[in-house]
């Protein structure tokens, strides 16, 4: 088969699209003119609904579907992508030119011939997305954190460098690689459920960007994030937790001891799940109302089950921006008089 870019991809798979549901998304099926199943990696369900009939390609294309109970939607491509667990767009392409090129025959859908279970869902698909990248020593992930002010980079595992990470903009936008900072999600067990992804410019780093790829979203998650965190060292009766990724990172350049999480998001950050051993709990707010309700929901939850908690507060927008803008010497002067007295000797680096 000739190869095809994503949107004839996509337009080929749509008039094929009931063969392609029942492929793919075998624990659905049809009614009228919709294949119905629970969501987009084959959960038996209602809540997905994909268009069987409609024009080849825009609002009402066949192919399209829409997820009720989360609002995904995307296109067939998607389809095979979640559904089988792939990350790079090579794959799902593959696939793609692998199913249009069999015989309709083939497309029986007995079990005998129906795509075997997904190997993963999403989380899944986290883990082979971060395994497939690569340590940040001497990569374009190094480069990007330095120039946003962050040097400190002992404990950071948990962040990769991919550097051709596939990005869609949307079910109608073409498919682009760009390099990407790779996070893993973890468990209180350490076991990984989803992924962050930070596309990266290769041309450098842009005042405006901060860094990132000149792209509309340059920062996506996947996986099971609810709960769970990027995070920096093992964390014991004393940690820090906030939402950004380079949030925690510009606080371990002044409390290089201290294990910290990022929760990626408010929401996720008021979710977080707290280990056993935890007793004191710093909050790395960022200075917005979605911080301030984030705050509120952790200090909660936290004295609900015995857990001291203690605010961090930003002199500006959040700590990266303070460590940027006022220098790291202002940072650890203002992080200083918000830490408890026992923790100053225990967990902050001295100016030298």
């Amino acid at each position: 088969m000739a190869r095809l870019d994503a949107s004839e991809l996509a337009q080929r798979l749509g008039r094929e699209a009931e063969a392609v549901c029942r492929h793919y998304l075998s624990a659905g099926h049809r009614e009228g003119n919709y294949w119905l199943v629970g969501d987009v990696r084959n959960t038996p369900g209602r809540s997905m609904f994909v268009r069987l009939k409609g024009p080849a390609s825009g609002k009402g294309a066949a192919g399209k579907w829409t997820d009720a109970a989360t609002a995904e939607h995307g296109d067939l491509l998607d389809v095979i992508r979640e559904s089988c667990g792939f990350v790079d767009f090579k794959d799902v392409a593959e696939e793609a030119r692998a199913f249009l090129s069999l015989p309709r025959s083939d497309l029986d859908p007995s079990p005998r011939h129906r795509s075997a279970p997904a190997p993963g869902r999403s989380p899944e698909a986290a883990r082979r997305l971060f395994a497939m990248s690569r340590p940040i020593p001497g990569t374009l992930v190094e480069t990007y954190l330095r120039t946003r002010g962050i040097t400190a980079l002992h404990g950071t595992g948990s962040l990769r460098y991919h550097p051709q990470c596939y990005h869609r903009a949307d079910e109608h936008a073409p498919t682009e690689t760009w390099p990407a900072m790779i996070a893993a999600v973890t468990d209180l067990d350490a076991r990984i459920t989803g992924a962050h992804r930070t596309w990266l410019d290769p041309d450098g780093f842009h005042p405006l960007r901060l860094g990132k790829a000149p792209i509309d979203t340059p920062r996506r998650a996947m996986g099971d994030l609810l709960g769970h965190a990027v995070r920096f060292d093992v964390a014991g009766s004393v940690m820090a937790a906030g939402e950004g990724i380079e949030t925690m990172l510009s606080l371990r350049m002044v409390l290089p001891h201290m294990p910290m999480t990022a929760a990626l998001s408010a929401a996720h950050l008021s979710a977080l799940l707290f280990g056993p051993l935890l007793r004191r709990l710093y909050i790395a707010r960022d200075n917005d109302p979605a911080g301030d309700a984030a705050r509120d929901c952790l200090i909660e939850r936290a004295q609900a089950v015995g857990i001291d908690t203690i605010v961090l507060s930003p002199a500006r927008g959040d700590f990266n921006e303070d460590l940027r803008q006022l220098g790291v010497d202002a940072l650890r002067a203002g992080i200083r008089t918000q830490l408890a007295a026992e923790d100053v000797a225990r967990f902050m680096a001295l100016a030298a």
